[in-house]
């Protein structure tokens, strides 16, 4: 964790500085079509805890998105915060097509297992939510409960085209302060 983000951290959450909220990062293997690729994810919290709470980002994001609210929560959940394949720390898919809600579907029940839990709590956001629609939707799904962030079972052919229209482009900034704001 860097400086700029532990700040935040602390003053919004005064056990910021136990063990429970100190980030571990970690990878999983996860399987495609077009071979195998590695998921990194971030934990926070007890290792042992059975309650558990998947935190999964949007289409253009990272799970680190998800520190503040981690950091928070560590006291009561285990909190783990994937970078969906191609994002973050996560390696990049061999095949772009398979950049696809299945195969991230797939990837988080890799990531389930590796966390060896039966159940857990999903926050999605976006493409997140997507994700954990696909997931809950399953027979045996391990999802609880479930919160949704921006995003429901339909999307709109206009949000499309905007996502469109900005996606893969080059963003420049002023300063570093303005790229993280």
């Amino acid at each position: 964790m860097t400086a700029t983000s532990s700040a935040p951290l602390a003053s919004i959450a005064p056990h910021a500085a136990s063990a429970a909220a100190t980030p571990r990062q970690r990878f999983v293997q996860c399987a495609s079509p077009g071979g195998l690729h590695r998921l990194a994810y971030t934990e926070w919290g007890d290792p042992a805890n059975p309650r558990v709470l998947v935190c999964v980002h949007g289409l253009t994001r990272s799970g680190r998105d998800f520190d503040r609210l981690a950091a928070a929560l560590a006291d009561t959940y285990r909190v783990v915060c994937p970078d969906v394949a191609g994002r973050g720390l996560s390696s990049w898919l061999n095949v772009p097509n398979y950049y696809t809600v299945p195969q991230y579907v797939s990837d988080m029940v890799t990531l389930i297992a590796r966390l060896d839990v039966e159940k857990v709590d999903w926050f999605g956001t976006s493409m997140g939510g997507l994700v954990g629609l696909g997931l809950a939707g399953l027979p045996g799904s391990p999802i609880q409960k479930m919160l949704l962030n921006d995003v429901g079972p339909h999307l709109e052919p206009g949000a499309v085209t905007r996502i469109g229209e900005y996606l893969g482009k080059p963003v420049q900034f002023e300063t570093l302060q303005q790229g993280i704001d």
